[in-house]
């Protein structure tokens, strides 16, 4: 029980210094991301119309009452679209998050809590991931494979592995000499208690404040991977997918471009807003200023 308290200790005090940092600006972000994540689940049962239907006698007409938000090229819903794109954008964006930060993290706390060999051949792997173009690897297994949600949510979740293996290890090295774990280890308590119930509840912290940035990061890297034709493949969209199909109607019809870019940017900035400011108060060099 002694260790289940020290290291209880330690976490409370890692988190409680930063709550007076949340602001309005951080829980508006909170908003949009639930508001871009619920509309993203329940597209289906919406009241909207359907993203794939086509009106060619209806292309680039601007917002009125049938269409909200206008129509695009080929005289599809333009909100639908975002709608139905923001689950595609952001299945891409937390998925491949979710393969790097659940294979990351696992590598960094075991490399930084044993050291020696394991750590030099898990940092050099890494390095070499790192090293490898990563528009080549995605154009190699879109070549190979094929586009689709699970092969581009795949293929960034396996570039996104190194980072959290850094951020994992940097956390586990700075904690693996703290005194709770010092003491865990002088009571006897076994590797695997060790690193599941003192380590990796704190390396959790840093690692859920750096998964909101990541997806953030992912959800650009889809958009810039869909205007080059190597993300998910049509009809289906994404906001990526509908910025570079509105390249030519830009001049006619700029918020075919516009309305996902804007949302693209808000999202990416909420959660960059909600990151930040999980990892200003998970980091004890901010806490104490």
């Amino acid at each position: 029980m002694a260790v289940l308290d020290i290291g209880t200790d330690a976490k409370v005090s890692s988190v409680s210094p930063g709550r007076k940092r949340l602001g309005t600006l951080f829980w508006l972000a909170i908003a949009w991301i639930a508001l871009a994540l619920a509309l993203a689940v329940f597209a289906n049962v919406l009241p909207i119309q359907s993203p794939s239907d086509m009106d060619l006698l209806g292309r680039r007409l601007a917002p009125d009452a049938e269409h909200w938000l206008g129509t695009d090229g080929l005289g599809r819903d333009t909100l639908a679209r975002l709608i139905f794109g923001a689950r595609i954008s952001l299945t891409v964006g937390v998925g491949a998050s979710l393969i790097g930060l659940v294979l990351g993290g696992t590598i960094g706390i075991l490399a930084g809590y044993y050291r020696g060999r394991l750590e030099m051949l898990a940092m050099g792997g890494v390095d070499v991931v790192l090293a490898f173009p990563p528009l080549v690897l995605a154009l190699a297994i879109t070549a190979y494979l094929g586009q689709s949600v699970f092969n581009l949510t795949a293929t960034i979740g396996f570039l996104s592995i190194p980072p959290f293996a850094r951020v994992a290890l940097t956390a586990t090295l700075g904690l693996a000499q703290r005194d709770f774990v010092i003491a865990a280890r002088a009571l006897g308590a076994t590797d695997a208690r060790i690193l599941l119930r003192e380590l990796m509840p704190n390396v959790l912290l840093p690692l859920t404040a750096y998964f909101l940035l990541s997806v953030a990061v992912v959800i650009i890297v889809e958009g810039a991977l869909s205007v080059l034709g190597l993300g998910v493949p049509p009809p289906e969209p994404s906001w990526g997918i509908m910025i570079g199909e509105g390249r030519e109607s830009l001049d006619v019809a700029p918020w075919i471009v516009f309305l996902p870019a804007g949302t693209m940017f808000l999202t990416v900035l909420s959660f960059n807003i909600v990151g930040d400011t999980l990892r200003a108060t998970t980091d004890p060099r901010e806490a104490a200023l």
